[in-house]
């Protein structure tokens, strides 16, 4: 069993940046594909960012790419998602998820989640 403990989320303004922690505990990090989701209000939970175990590779949605950068430091058992030019587009509860192998972007391959952490963004 793993847990899944997301921080750094808050508010800020449209053009501001936030860095996102995902610590794990439980079990190594570096046994896991991690992602990070995000769900707005009314809306469906969707793929934001992954990244491999060894960190060689990355992938991200569409909406992020070129703003948004995932890494993570196996020893200290975190990812972290680093958010620049952030709009208030990107409010939602985001949350950091892992799964053991296959780097994927469907909410329902990854096998644990944290409980989420609040980013808003004011215009």
């Amino acid at each position: 069993q793993v847990q899944l403990v997301e921080s750094g989320g808050g508010l800020v303004q449209a053009g501001g940046s936030l860095r996102l922690s995902c610590t794990t505990s439980g079990r190594t990090q570096g046994s896991y594909v991690m992602g990070w989701f995000r769900q707005a209000p009314g809306k469906e939970r969707e793929f934001v960012a992954a990244i491999r175990r060894s960190a060689i590779s990355t992938v991200y949605a569409d909406s992020v790419k070129g703003r948004f950068t995932i890494s993570r430091d196996n020893a200290k058992n975190t990812v972290y998602l680093q958010m620049n030019s952030l709009k208030p587009e990107d409010t939602a509860v985001y949350y950091c998820a892992a799964r053991i192998s296959g780097m994927v972007i469907s909410t329902t391959a990854y096998d644990y989640w944290g409980q989420g952490t609040q980013v808003t963004v004011s215009s």
